[in-house]
């Protein structure tokens, strides 16, 4: 992989990510392109790691729609994309889609050869706008689909945020009570030659176990991490069960629950509306859910549909969908408009996502505040409760 920096016929300057045998055959590919070779250097790694942005796909997609819409070819779209396109990954990604359609192939062919820009469901959509001749519909359908999915990672972020913030917090005062404010009063306390109650005891020994292993304390969740990778290395299994167990813990997990229906849902009726086959829009859900628990049930769902199911009985009998998206399948299948019932499920658990991400914030900020109050209440009464009793005993 190199990265360089390039002039176009008009004397722009380009820079840009390529892959190459050596530096002249790098020049000699950007050649190719129209492009003149400034200077160019090897780079660590290799693209397959990137991941292409979501914001990256959006602006691609729309313009693409636009462009389309307005009866620009499609090669003279995206050479118009990959001049103006500012993340230097995506260029290369869009400048390679140029030369694979040039050498003949479509785009859904040509995108299949970058997965880490473009997932299954992606190209299902392409492929199938391009037998029906609909592709600016395509282009609007990944663009919408790719502002909602947007959306609704800024909610769970936003869900996720303040608890994080909240606890950081609650970390940060505990610990600075421990190490520094206990050992001060206490040892104070300790010069007088009163005897400590049990609570100031309590309070003394989990300060020194703070003072003596911070270290450890700290380094703690790092080695727990590791830990949990090495697990899964060795045993890919545990992932299931850990989707399990993020579906059911309480009270994220029905959140999260109603986020991958809704993930869901919306991406069925979007291929479904587009003409992709039904076994095809779900094989293909099943990689955007992002949950093994999930994937399971819509592969059983495939295998029953495959013996002769019908599509409503198939989702009642996998037990991992609610009645309501139950009941908008029986409604779609029965009009034959599942795109539309979907997308009403899609809305609905939309609206329902907003309502619990609020609820479940407005019940942990009083819940952090008391765990706070609880810690800082523990130890004011444990350093003023003898200090009490001195102040008693002078009196006496």
């Amino acid at each position: 992989m190199y990265t360089y920096k390039a002039i176009d016929a008009h004397g722009r300057s380009i820079k840009g990510i390529q892959e190459a045998a050596s530096p002249l055959d790098l020049e000699l590919h950007l050649k190719r392109s129209g492009l003149d070779l400034v200077s160019a250097r090897t780079q660590i790694g290799t693209f397959g790691g990137m991941k292409i942005k979501r914001q990256d796909l959006i602006t691609f997609f729309f313009n693409l729609d636009q462009l389309t819409r307005a009866g620009v070819p499609l090669l003279e779209c995206l050479n118009d994309l990959h001049d103006s396109m500012d993340t230097p990954a995506f260029r290369n990604v869009i400048a390679k889609l140029l030369e694979s359609i040039g050498n003949g192939l479509q785009l859904s062919q040509a995108m299949a050869q970058h997965p880490r820009a473009f997932d299954n469901v992606t190209l299902s959509l392409i492929h199938a706008g391009e037998e029906s001749g609909k592709l600016p519909d395509v282009f609007r359908h990944l663009s919408e689909s790719l502002k909602w999915q947007d959306e609704i990672a800024a909610q769970t972020r936003n869900m996720m945020l303040y608890p994080l913030f909240v606890c950081a917090a609650v970390i940060v005062v505990t610990v600075f009570l421990m190490t520094y404010f206990v050992p001060q009063l206490v040892g104070f306390i300790k010069s007088t030659g009163h005897e400590l109650p049990l609570q100031t005891r309590a309070l003394l020994a989990v300060s020194s176990v703070f003072v003596q292993y911070w270290p450890l304390i700290l380094g703690a969740p790092f080695v727990l991490f590791g830990v949990y990778r090495s697990a899964l290395r060795i045993d890919p299994g545990l992932q299931y069960h850990i989707d399990n167990l993020q579906l059911h813990i309480w009270p994220t997990g029905p959140v999260l629950r109603k986020i991958i229906l809704a993930r869901f849902a919306h991406a069925f009726a979007m291929m479904y509306s587009s003409g992709v086959g039904i076994i095809e829009c779900i094989s293909n859900s099943r990689t955007i859910v992002n949950n093994q628990v999930v994937s399971k049930s819509l592969q059983q769902i495939i295998t029953s549909i495959d013996a002769g199911n019908n599509l409503t009985q198939s989702f009642e009998d996998s037990k991992m969908f609610p009645p309501l998206v139950v009941r908008m399948f029986k409604v779609g299948e029965s009009t034959g408009q599942l795109d539309e019932a979907l997308l009403n499920v899609s809305y609905f658990y939309e609206r329902d996502i907003k309502d619990a991400i609020r609820k479940l914030q407005i019940m942990i900020e009083p819940s952090m505040t008391i765990i706070l109050g609880a810690i800082l209440g523990w130890v004011m009464l444990s350093v003023l409760s003898p200090i009490y009793d001195i102040i008693s005993g002078m009196k006496m």
